[in-house]
């Protein structure tokens, strides 16, 4: 898996490719949640267009992400998410947008 991590106007882009596996959790966890707590990162928009596969992990570390946003008083906004992981993630209470831009406008409102 490959992350591309952008921050630009107060919002931090993390765009996943490849597989999320289990060896790619510490990436998340090790890695991108420190950045989010030390520089109080409030909006997190996660794309998961080239995501070919994720496991259950991943989304316990997408998970841990929101409650670390949660505690920063912002928000996660997952988007191209595979069809088959919606309602999972809904259920989960993230926010979910069809793409980049539907989920900069769910910030802006």
């Amino acid at each position: 898996m490959k992350m591309d991590l952008e921050y630009n106007k107060g919002i931090f882009f993390i765009r996943l490719k490849g597989r999320f596996e289990r060896k790619y959790c510490p990436k998340i966890n090790n890695y991108v949640i420190p950045v989010i707590k030390r520089h109080h990162i409030k909006n997190c928009i996660v794309n998961l267009e080239k995501l070919t596969n994720i496991e259950e992990c991943g989304i316990d570390a997408i998970l841990r992400m929101k409650c670390t946003m949660k505690k920063n008083n912002g928000h996660i906004y997952l988007c191209h998410i595979p069809e088959e992981l919606v309602l999972k993630f809904k259920r989960l209470h993230i926010k979910c947008a069809s793409s980049e831009l539907a989920a900069l406008k769910m910030i802006e409102v």
